[in-house]
C-alpha cells in the first residue's frame, strides 16, 4: 500500500535543499521559496494515492510540480496590483535615508517609525511585525491570525502607507 506521507516526506527531505535552491533562483526573496516549497508539498500530499503509485520519476514529478506553481505565481503577479516587489520597493524607500542630512538622523527616523507603528491598530500591527521581523508568509499570518490571506495584504498595504505618509510629514 502507498503510504503518501511517509513517502512524500522521505522524497521532501532527500530533496528539499535542492527544491528549495530551484525555486530560490526563480523568484526574488527567501521567504517566497520557503512559501513555494511548503505548496510543492501540501499538492503531494494531495495526490490520490491511486495516482501517486503510476508516478515513474517522484523527483521529476516534484519539480514539475515547484515549475507549475512559479507559472501560477506568475500569473497571478500580472492580475493583481500588488507585489511583493512593490513592497520592498516601499519598505526600502520608508528606510532609507532621502539626503546625506537623513543619514545623520537615521536613528531619530527609525525611532519614529516605531512611534508610527505603534499607532497602527492592533492586528495591522502585528501583521507587519510577524512578516517584517518574524519573516512568516501571508499564509502563516492568516492561519495565526485566523484572517483570510487577502486581509493580510490589505493591512500591510495600509500600515506601509500610513507609516509613507506619516514619515513625509517629519520631513
Amino acid at each position: 500500500m502507498f503510504d503518501k506521507h511517509k513517502t512524500w516526506s522521505k522524497l521532501f527531505a532527500e530533496k528539499g535543499a535542492s527544491l528549495h535552491s530551484y525555486l530560490l533562483r526563480r523568484v526574488a526573496h527567501r521567504w517566497d521559496a520557503q512559501d513555494l516549497a511548503q505548496e510543492v508539498y501540501l499538492r503531494l500530499l494531495r495526490i490520490d494515492p491511486a495516482d501517486a503509485a503510476s508516478i515513474r520519476n517522484p523527483e521529476a514529478y516534484l519539480f514539475t510540480i515547484a515549475a507549475n506553481l512559479i507559472k501560477e505565481r506568475a500569473v497571478m503577479r500580472q492580475q493583481s496590483p500588488l507585489s511583493s516587489e512593490g513592497l520592498e520597493e516601499v519598505i526600502e524607500q520608508l528606510s532609507t535615508p532621502c539626503s546625506a542630512e537623513a543619514d545623520m538622523d537615521r536613528e531619530l527616523r527609525q525611532q519614529r517609525l516605531g512611534v508610527l507603528i505603534q499607532r497602527l491598530s492592533p492586528k495591522c500591527r502585528a501583521v507587519l511585525v510577524m512578516h517584517y521581523r518574524d519573516e512568516l508568509s501571508y499564509r502563516e499570518i492568516a492561519g495565526r491570525l485566523a484572517i483570510s490571506t487577502n486581509m493580510v495584504k490589505k493591512y500591510i498595504v495600509k500600515g506601509l502607507a500610513a507609516c509613507r505618509q506619516r514619515m513625509a510629514d517629519y520631513e
